[in-house]
């Protein structure tokens, strides 16, 4: 054996072109068995609605999962062959595939079920339903939808969907979640939901073309939501109603969906259900929503309905629509530079990308910041410095003598330091709309952080009081509660005009596009008791900081009941 090697080793020494093309071919060979082995591994759903030959019809090209909302840019087309996926689709897991198996406990309704049941004995949010099939042209569940290829989860999806007063919520692909009032497809084989959920492995989150359903138990809180059609309550009719609303139908027939839609075709804000007519217009002085009735008097079953209220002649019941008021949408710089230099200060993650947006949005002015950065760049203007000086107020999280002596004025945006300190924690390591990892909350980072983040909110606000020039306080939960007279404060020390219908607009566009996604809480405290004690000292430094300046002190709800 060692002579045959030696020969072999002396023949390619001799020839060396025949040796590299000899490994060049044994590679490539190699490569394409591991091709073969990727692509032929994964599952196809014949004669699914959602196949190329079913759902798009002769000669078109599937988009499968990159076509999940309109406008949304396709990257690449699948062969007419069938959806095929590499590799890095492939079941991760370490234990064997089980699909053929009847019934194993780990298969996919084992595990989407064994993945809830810890979450389920703490919150009954949930209750799984089945597999189900789902189509492009069609949608199962036809309401929001969004999507996560890193960190998609069940509790994320059914967070997203409960918060908008959805009743189901359903997973595909592992990492697409849908939302919707009806289910409109018929059932699939559970074997069909075999995909594991991005952000999780332990559950699954749908398949190929199929919907990991989840009726969603508490959606019965949030039933006077239609959908993403917001509820705004009931109010009194206007004396000039048709002035005030000056779109409406008469609807024998009349629900909630039939009235939002009309108006969200009409291209209104606001659709107000009275009885069997439809009303449609903006928030306005004739029409402000300011004044709220007792709910009981619009409690008159919708025709179409059993389980709707519909209003009355008298009593309208009142939704948002998804249509943008574009009274408030309008932004550009001042005309000149500002002769007074206006802070918008506060302690990092207590609102304050929130706060600039509703400023825009209430005087028609963009907003300055200290600090750039660039995943906010395109939902609100970041300007390093102060510029050219001719943007309404300066963002800034400065809290030293020098720093603060160089503004004129300043709106001291406060907040609890136990919700802004999980805020800032979340974007520190999720960004500005993300989370932070349950890895982050468990390690050494969150003891930390509150060791160094919690003396900051103090000293912040009290270097404000001590050194500020006419500082204007806004507690961030009064702004969330009362936003319209909050507003108005805070657009008087901009010195600026206040319009009214502007700010009715900038009620209905306050989210805008810095809410997180979905109101996903932890599973437990993140505070100890140690540091509990602490923030609490710290509060009470605060409080009477604030009332030495004759001010009212903080909210009740800073302390921890």
């Amino acid at each position: 054996m060692a002579k045959l090697l030696l020969k072999l080793q002396r023949y390619f020494r001799r020839k060396p072109v025949r040796f590299f093309t000899l490994l060049a071919l044994y590679l490539a060979a190699g490569s394409l068995v591991f091709l073969h082995s990727g692509f032929s591994g994964e599952p196809t759903v014949a004669g699914s609605p959602r196949s190329p030959a079913a759902a798009e019809g002769p000669g078109l090209p599937y988009l499968g999962v990159m076509q999940l909302s309109r406008g949304f840019k396709v990257a690449a087309t699948i062969p007419a062959g069938g959806r095929r996926h590499g590799p890095w689709f492939r079941n991760t897991s370490k234990e064997p595939s089980d699909r053929g198996k009847s019934r194993d406990n780990s298969g996919p309704r084992s595990r989407a079920l064994r993945g809830r049941s810890g979450r389920e004995k703490e919150e009954d949010r949930a209750r799984y339903i089945g597999c189900y099939e789902d189509n492009t042209r069609q949608r199962t569940l036809r309401g929001m939808s969004f999507f996560d290829y890193k960190k998609m989860t069940v509790f994320r999806c059914q967070d997203n969907c409960a918060e908008r007063g959805y009743l189901y919520a359903g997973l595909e692909f592992g990492a697409e979640c849908y939302c919707g009032h009806k289910i409109q497809a018929s059932n699939a084989s559970e074997s069909e939901c075999n995909m594991e959920c991005k952000g999780e492995r332990s559950n699954t989150c749908g398949g190929i073309n199929r919907l990991s359903i989840y009726r969603l138990e508490l959606a019965q809180e949030s039933a006077r939501r239609y959908g993403s059609a917001i509820f705004r309550g009931c109010f009194r009719r206007p004396e000039n109603v048709s002035i005030a609303l000056p779109a409406s139908q008469l609807m024998l027939n009349m629900s909630v969906d039939k009235c939002v839609d009309f108006c969200t075709e009409k291209e209104f804000p606001l659709a107000a259900l009275a009885g069997t007519t439809c009303r449609c217009g903006f928030p306005s002085t004739l029409f402000p929503l300011h004044e709220r009735e007792d709910e009981q008097l619009c409690a008159h079953k919708c025709a179409a309905e059993e389980f709707e209220s519909c209003g009355s002649a008298d009593f309208l019941l009142v939704y948002q629509t998804q249509v943008q008021d574009n009274r408030c949408m309008d932004r550009r710089f001042l005309p000149s530079r500002a002769k007074q230099l206006v802070a918008l200060a506060s302690f990092p993650g207590a609102g304050n990308t929130w706060a600039r947006h509703l400023i825009e949005l209430a005087t028609g002015f963009y907003t300055g910041s200290y600090y750039f950065d660039g995943s906010l760049y395109n939902k609100a203007v970041v300007e390093l410095g102060s510029g050219s000086g001719r943007t309404i107020c300066i963002k800034t999280h400065e809290s030293g003598q020098k720093e603060i002596e160089s503004f004129d004025s300043a709106i001291l945006l406060i907040r609890n330091p136990y919700k802004a300190l999980m805020a800032e924690f979340n974007r520190k390591y999720g960004g500005h709309i993300g989370f932070a990892a349950h890895a982050h909350w468990k390690g050494k980072e969150w003891p930390e952080f509150v060791a160094n983040y919690a003396p900051w909110w103090a000293t912040h606000t009290l270097d404000w009081l001590r050194y500020g020039k006419k500082v204007l306080v806004v507690h961030f939960e009064d702004l969330k509660r009362d936003l319209f007279v909050q507003l108005q404060r805070m657009v008087a020390l901009l010195g600026v005009p206040a319009c009214e219908d502007r700010l009715l607009c900038v009620e209905g566009q306050k989210d805008g596009n810095f809410k997180r996604s979905g109101l996903r809480k932890l599973e437990y405290d993140p505070y100890t008791a140690e540091m509990r004690q602490a923030i609490g000292g710290y509060i009470r430094t605060v409080d009477a900081a604030l009332k030495l300046r004759n001010l009212s002190g903080v909210p009740e709800d800073y302390y921890p009941r």
